[in-house]
């Protein structure tokens, strides 16, 4: 389906004050005024990514409460527990955590559960296991603020609880029995960034526990890069600082594990960038706790000798590539029962269901059919009596409220606006798809389910330089809130034919008369009818600069291309 461009409104005063304020060209002023930035001091602040800019962690509600009892906990001898999530954000928020509690000379150990066996958060398993070993006071990471029923569970036991977790609080109501509660997102908290991942957040009760937040940034500042781009939470403001200056310590890192999953996934003595955590090193970690527990790669990251890092390195390059399998077989399966159950002029989302679906991996394929059909998309395991599901979402479809709108239906739900977790009875299956999609014909309206393209400036192509690219690259790292920018040039002529290159990229050369440049699509081939010398072209890409060995030019990384009708 041919995408809508949709180009970005030009903002020409705040353009000239930019690029006078800062000696940038309008162009990455544009881009900035693109990414919310409206004033000339913002733009500044947006480029220095300067650690100083980090704000005062007790400015967090609760903090000083959670400091005093950690704090006290640790004076005791009183053990602590801190309890994570089986994602990379929670296993990286626990590393963090237990290693400056354990420098504090803290009796500290921790709990990961197994996403098939215990499913996300606390529970009363971990919570029996944690009062037989003696704790007296439990920290969650990245979990905890809608555990009402868990914390006064383990108050009864007599068990502390500290929660510091950055999902949405569900409405006002917050755990009554937790010792303390940091979560920016909290009614009445003072915070001015809402935005930190659950290790941003473990960061912040390191930096307050022992208040030399250099220290703990010199030492940890890696592992929280880690977390922050693994869990897509929007690289601006607080998150871009920890990882533009996270991806700088992540390249001369002494933690043995981080240097030995670099070496066995192909990235040694490369220049680390966020897009390497998003697409190498964040799925080996996740792995194993897709597959089950997630233990492994804690114990890689806590690593202390050599040996001990490269075989677990060894061990989650083989978990990742089993979940690969795995994942691969699972949407071939959803793709199957996509084309011959759903009718997409009748379904503006997609339900489907299977009994031997890993759990482990039904999100991950959830989102390959969004990117595949642009439809809100669920997928379910349906085994015993209940169905356990993922689904993910598209821009305008907010699907934790259309999870709300079905609520009776199911036995329990949660999430946001682009994802969520839940839970039915697998005999109200069929109910729920047609419930569910009654709802989103109320939501959707039809340009929802046209493919778009966000572009941010319109432009010659011979306008195009090194110097302009180098600008547009200080802009990284780019993620969430913060895309690689996307330019177009119109009226192009095709060069060269296209080639197909290492199976499933193309190539191809296009010029204005001017500029002459190589666009190179990644897995485009069959995207597009293959092009022929002298055709003429709109294009969409991102510009960089290409070294083959030691020479240097522009290369166009493809978007998406409109044949004009002349050429």
């Amino acid at each position: 389906m041919a995408k809508i461009w949709k180009i970005k409104q030009s903002n020409e005063r705040l353009q000239k004050e930019i690029s006078r304020a800062l000696d940038i060209s309008r162009v990455c002023a544009q881009v900035l005024i693109n990414r919310g930035v409206t004033s000339a001091e913002e733009a500044r602040s947006f480029l220095d990514c300067d650690l100083a800019n980090l704000h005062d962690p007790f400015l967090l509600r609760g903090m000083k409460k959670a400091v005093q009892r950690i704090k006290k906990a640790i004076l005791e001898g009183k053990r602590i527990m801190v309890w994570g999530d089986y994602d990379i954000d929670g296993i990286t928020s626990v590393a963090l955590l237990t290693s400056v509690l354990k420098e504090m000379g803290a009796d500290v150990c921790h709990y990961l559960p197994n996403r098939l066996e215990e499913g996300y958060g606390l529970n009363e398993k971990g919570a029996r296991e944690a009062a037989k070993t003696g704790v007296g006071l439990l920290i969650t990471v990245d979990c905890g603020i809608s555990a009402h029923k868990q914390i006064d569970y383990l108050k009864k036991m007599g068990i502390d609880t500290i929660v510091c977790d950055h999902h949405q609080p569900k409405g006002d109501a917050l755990p009554q029995r937790a010792w303390a509660i940091i979560n920016p997102l909290q009614k009445g908290c003072p915070y001015p960034y809402k935005h930190l991942a659950g290790v941003g957040l473990a960061a912040k009760v390191a930096c307050a526990l022992t208040d030399n937040q250099k220290d703990i940034l010199d030492k940890h500042l890696d592992i929280v890069a880690l977390g922050t781009v693994g869990d897509v939470v929007p690289l601006t403001g607080e998150n871009r600082i920890l990882v533009k200056c996270g991806l700088a310590s992540i390249r001369q890192t002494k933690k043995l594990g981080l240097l030995a999953l670099m070496e066995a996934s192909g990235l040694a003595n490369r220049e680390i960038n966020a897009r390497h955590i998003g697409y190498i090193l964040g799925p080996r970690i996740n792995a194993s706790g897709r597959l089950g527990s997630p233990e492994d790669s804690l114990r890689l990251l806590l690593a202390e000798t050599e040996l001990e890092a490269q075989n677990l390195a060894k061990k989650l390059n083989q978990g990742n590539r089993l979940r690969q399998r795995i994942e691969s077989r699972t949407l071939q399966e959803a793709v199957e029962q996509v084309e011959s159950r759903i009718n997409f002029k009748e379904h503006n989302i997609i339900v489907l269901g299977a009994p031997h679906w890993h759990r482990g991996v039904i999100g991950i394929v959830a989102s390959r059919l969004v990117e595949r059909y642009l439809r809100p998309t669920i997928m379910m395991t349906l085994e015993d009596d209940f169905g356990r599901g993922s689904g993910r979402s598209i821009g305008n479809f907010h699907l934790l409220e259309a999870l709300k709108r079905c609520k009776d239906l199911l036995e329990e739900y949660g999430g946001h606006r682009r994802a969520c977790g839940l839970k039915l009875k697998k005999a109200r299956f069929a109910e729920f798809f047609q419930a569910i999609n009654r709802v989103a014909k109320g939501m959707l309206l039809p340009e929802d389910l046209v493919p778009t393209l966000e572009i941010d400036v319109e432009m010659p192509l011979s306008n195009l330089d090194a110097d302009l690219i180098d600008e547009l690259e200080a802009l990284s790292p780019f993620g969430a809130d913060n895309p690689q920018p996307v330019i177009c040039s119109s009226g192009l002529k095709v060069r060269t034919k296209t080639s197909i290159v290492a199976g499933n990229h193309i190539k191809f050369w296009v010029t204005d008369g001017r500029l002459t440049c190589e666009v190179i699509g990644y897995n485009k081939a069959g995207a597009f009818p293959l092009l022929e010398a002298g055709q003429t072209v709109d294009l969409a890409y991102s510009p960089s600069i290409n070294n083959w060995q030691g020479n240097f030019s522009i290369q166009l990384k493809l978007e998406d291309l409109k044949i004009s009708s002349d050429g």
